[in-house]
């Protein structure tokens, strides 16, 4: 009688083959499905902090006469320290025990939206702002880093495309969930919701979540951790600052030269030091490359696109925040659609991984197109962009994330999710950052006007007839921007998946 490969996962498993398995193949933990439940409630609190903010900004800028500056770093505090510090958690969390870190981050994360909803000025905020992004960065790379220890090799795929989901629906769900509370409540209630979810995540993963770990692990690489930290952060902020303060700004050139700088001496330190934070002997397997290339590009169209659609929705269509928000939501819907119910899953293990990258990345390219071509006729070629950019997502998105994960020695997981996390922010970056900046020199070269974006445009437009002009000039430069995405993530697909086919021909050679 034969048995399929998840039967062997089970505790039913003979002494045997129990005992002749390999240790890096354990079987999956007893309550793995009930675990992954609690970690993906800890990850969607923290990723519904992405955006929800967003919403808040009139009602931030009216009752705590927070001024523009203010409000950019009450947003970027965020992001910029839960980026820098994605790895070094990452790392954290191999070291100490990723149970150990997952706590620590829920706690640090439940006392910063504390802070954040009784805040009584606009430093106090973004205080705690920053104190969450540190509680986030532990948070995103464990929750990861724990799926891949107690899920068999068979099963991981699915896991991480339900993982997957749930940053697909935090991501849309923010702006949602941030208007409906402020139509009720007043703007500290954003951050306070957060408490009862922090606690009931405290409960379940003391009660449920294995600990692992490298507990006699390397010694702390402890200029490593600066550097990376460091360097990542000065990188995200030039891209951020960006489209804001011109790319051509002392700023943000500076910025972007001393990221370089710093992250070129953390890759001199790290080829160097003993026992690295970041093996960096990782980016010469043509799998891991791969992914890698694959994920950030994947994370390049989808922030990118999102970024320019939410701006035409709101700025040339007239539709607020959560209407803007609803309108986007079925991309995100299309990727918990397909991953919960494993359908996406189902397709890619068919196709396998370099087919099922090129296939997704493919699929999103077709969702830009049909946005920049079919957008002004109405929403139903928007609808359809999304459907294709969430299926596109569902079936590439897990896959290369499993590609990144499993090319990691499971010692070192905190670190590859730390990597996973850390490429995710940079391509979604990235995406606003390349995306935005063709949009605007389009915009520019059409609306010969000295203004620096779409508001000012109009605001400035003395007819009926000049703001028509304006925003037919915006949605070219919407077109065109969305068609160098498509380019981009079309090529980069091809490009991870002939990466991994030559890699999974490598490793049946060497097998054979």
């Amino acid at each position: 009688m034969t048995t399929s490969p998840q039967e062997h996962t089970h505790d039913r498993t003979p002494d045997r083959e129990r005992r002749s398995r390999s240790p890096q193949q354990p079987p999956g933990h007893a309550r793995r499905w009930l675990i992954l439940g609690v970690i993906c409630l800890a990850q969607l609190t923290v990723l519904l902090d992405n955006t929800v903010l967003n919403v808040a900004i009139p009602s931030l800028t009216r009752e705590m006469d927070a001024s523009t500056a203010d409000i950019q770093w009450m947003i970027n505090a965020y992001s910029l320290v839960q980026s820098g510090l994605l790895l070094t958690a990452g790392n954290a969390a191999d070291r100490y025990g990723r149970k150990r870190m997952l706590i620590v981050g829920l706690a640090l994360f439940g006392a910063g939206s504390l802070v954040a909803g009784l805040a009584g000025s606009s430093g106090q905020l973004i205080a705690a702002r920053a104190g969450m992004g540190v509680g986030g960065a532990l948070l995103l790379t464990t929750t990861l880093a724990v799926v891949m220890q107690i899920f068999t090799p068979e099963e991981q795929p699915r896991a991480i495309g339900i993982w997957s989901a749930v940053n697909s629906l935090g991501f849309a769900a923010g702006p949602l969930v941030g208007g409906f509370v402020l139509n009720h409540f007043w703007w500290g209630a954003i951050f306070l919701i957060n408490l009862p979810v922090v606690a009931l995540a405290l409960v379940a993963v003391v009660a449920c979540v294995p600990e692992s770990g490298n507990r006699r692990g390397d010694r702390p690489d402890l200029v490593g951790a600066v550097l990376s930290t460091i360097g990542m952060a000065a990188l995200v902020y030039a891209i951020i600052s960006g489209p804001e303060h011109g790319w051509a700004s002392g700023r943000v050139p500076a910025t972007a030269a001393a990221a370089v700088a710093v992250l070129g001496a953390f890759a001199y330190w790290e080829s160097r030091v003993p026992h690295p934070m970041l093996d960096l002997q990782f980016f010469r397997n043509r799998r891991f490359t791969g992914a890698v290339g694959g994920l950030v590009l994947i994370t390049f169209g989808m922030g990118g696109a999102l970024f320019l659609l939410t701006q035409y929705l709101q700025f040339v269509l007239g539709y607020g925040p959560l209407e803007a928000g609803l309108r986007t939501a079925p991309m995100a819907l299309t990727v918990v659609a397909l991953n919960f119910t494993g359908v996406g899953t189902k397709w890619a293990r068919r196709m396998g991984t370099p087919v099922s990258i090129a296939v997704g990345m493919a699929m999103m390219a077709g969702g830009l197109v049909s946005v920049a071509t079919l957008t002004e006729h109405g929403y139903a070629g928007t609808l359809l962009g999304l459907v294709l950019i969430g299926a596109g997502t569902a079936i590439g998105s897990p896959v290369m994330a499993h590609a990144v994960m499993s090319s990691i020695p499971r010692e070192k997981a905190g670190v590859g999710a730390g990597i996973n996390g850390t490429l995710a922010e940079f391509g979604n970056g990235l995406g606003v950052a390349v995306l935005g900046a063709v949009l605007n020199a389009r915009f520019a070269a059409l609306v010969p006007v000295a203004a620096t974006s779409l508001p000012v445009a109009l605001a400035a437009a003395d007819s009926e007839g000049e703001r028509t002009r304006i925003t037919d000039a915006f949605s070219s430069g919407l077109e065109t921007s969305l068609l160098v995405g498509s380019a981009a993530v079309l090529l980069g697909g091809l490009i991870a998946a002939a990466l991994l086919h030559r890699a999974d021909r490598a490793d049946s050679g060497g097998k054979a």
